[in-house]
């Protein structure tokens, strides 16, 4: 992709060479989440997509789009797990080996799913930044091509896809709520959406524990932190891009942040009340709404249910915590 600047046709181009290759998945009513948010919710189940994540649509436009003397080396990329999973898929589908770097405590299951895709996991550093500086020195060493989690056009275009899904499903959508960690989804959304019909609100839903797009928003220049926590291992990212940053600022209406009771609430209640295993990244969305930080009332609301991949022991201990709380009332 050679456009400076990421339009609508290139998304509608990353449509047309991704569409053989990932699902096109369902956009359901949540009747009992629209009751207690005063609007019309449909969950856009990404979760439900080819790895469990939207992060495949990415990856798979750009390594299609890559030339035949980027793919002779190999690809590497750096993902705490979802973007990891998507790389070694697509690599696998065109026969290009892939290295993936994901930090050491990365989910056991995302770790064992990249691998089953036939890339090479290499385990580094505590988190996604620490995971991306070893790739790029990888990368040098080896004479890789690099594929970017986030910060590249054809990444964010092939995210983007996910927008004209929702459109094409709900053309009378008033509102799209999707999580933010590096930023790569809430562009694709937004540049999508936005030139399509500028009417239509672009939300996006990031882990206080993890807010470099909100302060990079606030000082009005890309920042980042010196530490994230949070249990959404997806969106726990210290610096967003510079090309998701610039459109984040230029498309997005509001950005909003979740607390991590509210993120575990999320996943309890997507369990309880949805039969929907999410993860933590996956189900900010929807802990904004529950939490009432989004007031949209009355509208027709999308919410990118970003990824279900979450880790088994994780899971394990939210539901357990959980039934303690409920037992010593």
């Amino acid at each position: 992709m050679n456009r400076d600047n990421l339009d609508l046709q290139a998304i509608k181009e990353a449509r047309q060479r991704i569409t053989p290759f990932v699902h096109q998945t369902p956009l359901q009513p949540f009747r009992t989440l629209s009751e207690i948010a005063n609007c019309e919710v449909y969950l856009k189940l990404e979760n439900m997509q080819k790895t469990g994540s939207f992060k495949i649509r990415g990856a798979v436009n750009k390594i299609f789009s890559l030339t035949q003397q980027e793919m002779v080396c190999g690809v590497i990329t750096a993902s705490a797990g979802n973007h990891a999973q998507g790389v070694a898929w697509a690599a696998s589908a065109s026969g290009v080996p892939a290295t993936v770097v994901m930090p050491e405590k990365a989910p056991v299951a995302k770790v064992r799913a990249t691998e089953s895709y036939g890339a090479k996991v290499v385990l580094y550093g505590k988190n996604y930044d620490e995971a991306y500086q070893h790739a790029r020195k990888l990368q040098a060493e080896k004479n890789l091509t690099f594929i970017h989690a986030f910060d590249d056009q054809a990444i964010i275009a092939g995210q983007g896809t996910l927008a004209l899904e929702i459109l094409s499903q709900m053309y009378d959508v008033e509102a799209v709520i999707a999580p933010v960690g590096g930023g790569g989804l809430l562009s694709g959304l937004a540049v999508a959406i936005k030139e399509h019909n500028p009417k239509i609100k672009v939300i996006g839903v990031q882990a206080a524990g993890a807010p470099s797009m909100d302060k990079s928003l606030a000082c009005g220049s890309v920042h980042c932190l010196p530490e994230v926590k949070t249990i959404a291992d997806g969106i726990a990212v210290k610096q967003p891009g510079e090309l998701t940053f610039r459109y984040t600022q230029k498309y997005a209406d509001e950005l909003v942040l979740v607390e991590e009771e509210e993120l575990t609430a999320g996943i309890l209640f997507m369990l309880e009340r949805g039969k929907i295993i999410t993860e933590g990244a996956g189900v900010a969305g929807v802990a904004a709404l529950l939490a009432g930080k989004i007031k949209l009332p009355g509208q027709k609301v999308a919410v990118v249910v970003s990824g279900g991949n979450i880790d088994p022991l994780l899971l394990s201990g939210l539901i357990e915590g959980k039934y303690q709380q409920v037992v010593s009332l």
